[in-house]
């Protein structure tokens, strides 16, 4: 299990480029004499559009196809048949769905207006499943079960502004862990709870933070293996006794910021595997010995991250990912002689979301390529053989024929190489092409060569080459990169971009004179701070749920999550770094903003609150400036309802041919 920081979420282009579904409206019939008005296509209810002319119905036949991809994703193994359950979207958010064998049916489950989040069957029975989902997207997941013989589902935990995620099953599996924000909104304490009896709940551990997390049962099932986080580059292990809630750290603080990116229990209870920086530039596997706290490093040959990892029901295997220049791959490793054995060869892409079946030789997990999307596939470990179990559909498109990613590299102002993945259009555009810089979220984010999505519209249709890039700050490159950007540090990470813009005319390919900038969360930040630095080098600017004013989206932010901010931005109640914070924010600067914005937001996102938006719409406007806003009341940190999703994306294919393509 991996555990990261609470962060802004990485929106690939595939997900800021993609928002809702707004009805086709025709204008009234012209009088004999004028000529037809075209069809255009009106926002729904749900939207409220500032700025947005009128787009045309054209638009939305255009891009159908492209709007119309699916994705699946592993949630859960059934804890005794060969069968799965999953996540995947039928209308018009993503749902349970349960597949019998490879390629089999997707038998929908759930069938709420909202996302289906995380879910489980327990670790051996087969009566009920658990899962969460929020309301609109505000992230205040509820804990449900659905009663598999009945369909009835309940609610497990309190509602309301309460945060509650799954953790895992006793080894019994009559018992579940979980954090949940109930107590207070602000710290994510620690309970245990017998599913089938909502009224089991009982707090074990009351701890005081937003980062905290159950993580793993003892074999014995008397203590929890908790994670406590405070950044990307600092986190602790602590062991809690189940009865007591007498809780012990294991991993001390040192002379240095040590970060563990994930831990489980070994089968014989004496130690923990567990993956982790200490010592190194990137995370290692090690089995971390509890008598006496040594690590003995198990991947020290392979200079990457170890990006997840599964230890094997019955303790002899690990499964591990690392994150190879952004590709992924798999290995299996012995744990009686601390050695890999041979694994099955993926294709390349990207693999997430590894599980084991209970019976030690499935290994689910899902697989993303520029390609193909999201699906999940098994392996059957004593054979290597491959099995699918869901094919996504494509639109009816050809996605053997979508662009694959170049890794290109540039010199920033202060020597540092700054990488990132270029996506060049279809053979068929001829000439220099007009060029998207899509910024990933974070910042403990990377951008990856993945499945586009409906980018592959830019890419096929319109002759746009997208660029991805990783500034520092960027997870992936050891973690004294993570740090380049970190408090007074902020603005380096603009000047990667800046870099990037200047390197961009060496490429004959590329046209230095049609360049859009984009990014969600941290990289709308991004996207606002590059629209005001270097105005004069860009034609547009697309920013989504971004941050414009560092003061005010601390000091608004969701409290649970208020100070794991603060460590990576800096502390806005020291008034030196305040008057810094307000110094670099967007809205500050955003008199320099000459070029048209378009900015897309979420009213209950908690994360970066809508206010951010609002704000900088009104300072631009304030300022003269050519701004546009969307903003989806039923949304939370980016847009997760298909019809909303396929609006954005007509606003922004009518806002790239108006502004980029000219």
């Amino acid at each position: 299990m991996q555990f990261r920081p609470r962060s802004c979420s990485t929106l690939a282009l595939a997900v800021l480029l993609s928002l809702g579904l707004g009805s086709v409206a025709h204008a009234q019939a012209p009088a004999a004499t004028a000529a037809p008005k075209p069809a255009v296509i009106k926002p729904a209810d749900n939207l409220v559009a500032d700025g947005l002319p009128e787009i045309a119905a054209e638009i939305a036949e255009a891009v159908g196809r492209y709007t119309e991809f699916r994705s699946a994703g592993l949630a859960s193994w059934h804890p005794t048949n060969r069968e799965m359950l999953i996540s995947t979207r039928f209308g018009d958010t993503p749902q349970l769905h349960e597949v019998r064998f490879p390629l089999g049916a997707r038998r929908q489950l759930t069938f709420f207006p909202d996302r289906v989040g995380g879910s489980s069957w327990p670790r051996r029975s087969a009566e009920y499943i658990v899962f969460t989902k929020d309301k609109g997207g505000d992230e205040f997941g509820q804990i449900h079960r659905l009663d598999v013989a009945t369909g009835a589902i309940s609610m497990l935990s309190p509602g309301g502004r309460s945060q509650n995620g799954l953790g895992p099953w006793s080894q019994q599996g009559d018992r579940m862990a979980f954090g949940s924000t109930r107590r207070n909104g602000t710290d994510r304490d620690i309970y245990v709870m017998d599913p089938k009896d909502a009224a089991s709940t009982r707090l074990v551990q009351e701890v005081k933070g937003g980062g905290w997390g159950a993580a793993d049962w003892s074999p014995d099932d008397k203590k929890l293996l908790v994670f406590e986080a405070i950044s990307v580059n600092e986190s602790y292990l602590w062991l809690v006794d189940v009865a007591t809630g007498e809780k012990t750290l294991i991993t001390p603080k040192g002379a240095e910021q040590v970060a563990y990116g994930g831990a489980a229990w070994s089968a014989d209870g004496k130690g923990l595997y567990v993956t982790t920086d200490k010592d190194s530039e990137f995370q290692r596997l090690a089995l971390l010995d509890l008598a006496t706290g040594k690590h003995s490093y198990l991947t020290s040959h392979i200079p990457w991250d170890v990006d997840s990892f599964e230890l094997s029901p019955d303790g002899k295997t690990i499964a591990f990912v690392t994150n190879e220049e952004g590709l992924s791959v798999l290995h299996l490793l012995d744990t009686a002689s601390g050695k890999q054995k041979p694994a099955p060869k993926l294709p390349v892409g990207l693999v997430f979301g590894l599980e084991w079946h209970n019976n030690g030789r499935d290994l689910g997990l899902g697989l993303n390529s520029a390609r193909s999307p999201s699906d999940v596939y098994s392996i059957d470990v004593t054979t290597g053989k491959l099995e699918r179990w869901t094919e996504s559909e494509t639109g009816g498109l050809n996605a053997a024929s979508f662009s694959e990613a170049e890794l290109v590299r540039w010199k920033s102002f202060d020597g540092k190489t700054i990488s990132g993945f270029l996506y060049k259009p279809a053979s068929r555009f001829s000439g220099p092409r007009p060029v998207v810089i899509n910024i990933h979220g974070g910042p403990e984010g990377q951008s990856r060569p993945g499945f586009q999505g409906r980018g592959n519209y830019l890419l096929d249709e319109l002759g746009v080459a997208v660029l991805f890039p990783n500034v520092r700050g960027s997870t992936g490159f050891g973690k004294s990169f993570v740090k380049l950007d970190n408090g007074v540090l902020r603005e380096d990470s603009v000047k990667d971009i800046g870099s990037l813009l200047d390197w961009i005319p060496t490429r004959k390919d590329l046209d230095a004179s049609r360049v859009m900038v984009t990014g969600g969360s941290y990289g709308g930040y991004m996207t606002l701070a590059v629209a005001t630095h270097y105005d004069a080098k860009i034609r547009c600017s697309l920013d989504v749920v971004g941050i414009s004013n560092f003061v005010t989206f601390l000091q608004n932010t969701e409290s649970y999550r208020r100070d794991l901010r603060r460590v990576e931005y800096g502390d806005e109640r020291d008034p030196a770094m305040k008057e810094h914070l307000l110094k670099i924010s967007p809205a500050t600067n955003a008199q320099k903003i000459k070029k048209p914005l378009l900015v897309i937001q979420g009213k209950n996102d908690p994360r970066v609150p809508y206010t951010e938006s609002e704000q900088m719409v009104a300072t631009v406007k304030n300022n003269g400036g050519p701004v546009r806003y969307l903003l989806a009341n039923d949304e939370g940190h980016g847009f997760a309802k298909k019809k909303n999703q396929d609006f954005q994306f007509y606003a922004t294919i009518a806002f790239v041919r108006e502004h980029l393509l000219k």
